[in-house]
């Protein structure tokens, strides 16, 4: 896998909304816009959900590495349309034929590569598959809407 950094975790951070503990982009490897995006998730000890998932079996949580893909689709969207979010944010709105394949634990990366699907009355719908070492850990169709922030 190439280590080319197309995002850093700084510029990442100018995207998301999301901080720690729950940024789970790394860094951004490929991007094709409109049609895909490649980014991975470094799994460390010191994730604090391995407190209790589980102890002395630390395992990533399945929706946590769907979380990571949501993000990396959010990344994916917000560098394909023609104008920035300003007061709006992108938010998940569904997941569908989502299976786990593999448990994710410390010390894997995770690549989470996203592919756009399409998009009407601004929801877009993705597909993402997140991978370690070139197995699948999980894979699915999920769906999210640009949506001001004054209407949450």
């Amino acid at each position: 896998m190439s280590n080319e950094c197309i995002f850093d975790i700084r510029r990442i951070m100018e995207m998301l909304p999301h901080r720690y503990p729950f940024l789970l982009v790394d860094r951004v490897l490929e991007f094709e816009s409109g049609a895909r995006l490649k980014a991975i998730k470094n799994v460390t000890m010191n994730e604090n959900y391995f407190q209790g998932h589980f102890p002395n079996m630390p395992v990533m949580p399945g929706v946590l590495q769907l979380e990571a893909l949501a993000q990396a689709g959010g990344i994916l969207v917000i560098n394909s349309i023609d104008e920035p979010l300003g007061d709006k944010v992108f938010l998940f709105t569904g997941l569908d034929k989502v299976k786990f394949r593999r448990p994710v634990v410390p010390g894997d990366q995770l690549e989470l590569n996203v592919y756009y699907e399409r998009n009407k009355l601004n929801i877009w719908k993705m597909r993402g598959v997140a991978t370690v070492d070139g197995q699948v850990t999980c894979q699915g169709e999920f769906s999210a809407a640009i949506v001001d922030k004054g209407a949450m």
